[in-house]
């Protein structure tokens, strides 16, 4: 597919940990992971710059560990992210797409540490960048982790992959007639005290302009079609 296709040309993609677990429940399941690098491999080869961003709630969920202090908690939740990091990287090279492991907390063993400026040459060189390790600092979510990096490297936009097909007034697994937004503003998002990501990453993406794409990601050229701007989701703009 031509990348001018595309409507995009550098994006964030938020995945989440559990995502990659699928029903397994826990670790990575080989299908899921495989399916999702396809659909990032297909928009790679088309010329899109792609930066991925993945929690580590497959493994452990910080704000939850056991008997351990939320800054522990959060630094194991940390390793977590490298470690799907390292496993989707994986999976994209064995397609023959490049793809950069770095990390907010130094691992050079494993990856790169991160910077900006290492991120934007990874993508500009074609590769894909897997930002792990959060923020780096304990008491922050992987969304933020998303939005800030999506700032920092100049993407476009924030592409959250979830289970449901975009942005409802309700839920839509335990309303049938809750009603899905194609687009929605952010103001109008915040006044409908609707969870798009959690409030520090919304209101960073607020201030900031920075669109978020909430999209089904399991379907087979979800994707790319997200990409062309075609309604698969929900798009939260700025007015």
């Amino acid at each position: 597919m031509a990348s001018c296709a595309y409507k995009y040309k550098r994006v964030l993609l938020k995945l989440s940990g559990e995502a990659l677990a699928g029903k397994r429940g826990f670790g990575v399941d080989g299908e899921v992971i495989s399916a999702i690098a396809e659909e990032v491999a297909a928009v790679v080869r088309g010329g899109v710059q792609t930066a991925i961003v993945i929690g580590g709630g497959n493994f452990i969920r910080g704000a939850d560990a056991a008997d351990v202090s939320r800054v522990a908690g959060d630094a194991m939740g940390m390793l977590a992210t490298v470690i799907n990091s390292v496993a989707f990287a994986e999976r994209l090279k064995s397609r023959g797409v490049d793809a950069r492991v770095l990390t907010a907390v130094r691992m050079d063993r494993v990856g790169e540490y991160y910077t900006p400026e290492r991120a934007v040459a990874a993508l500009e060189s074609g590769a894909v960048a897997l930002i792990g390790g959060g923020t780096g600092n304990p008491f922050f979510t992987t969304d933020t982790a998303a939005a800030l990096r999506c700032a920092e490297i100049g993407a476009e936009a924030v592409l959250k992959a979830t289970k449901v097909d975009g942005v409802y007034d309700s839920d839509p697994m335990k309303n049938p007639n809750a009603k899905r937004f194609n687009a929605i503003t952010h103001a109008e998002a915040l006044s409908k005290k609707l969870k798009i990501m959690d409030a520090t990453a919304f209101s960073f993406c607020m201030e900031r302009e920075i669109p978020i794409i909430v999209f089904k990601l399991l379907e087979e050229g979800n994707l790319a079609k997200c990409l062309m701007g075609e309604p698969v989701g929900t798009i939260v703009a700025p007015a």
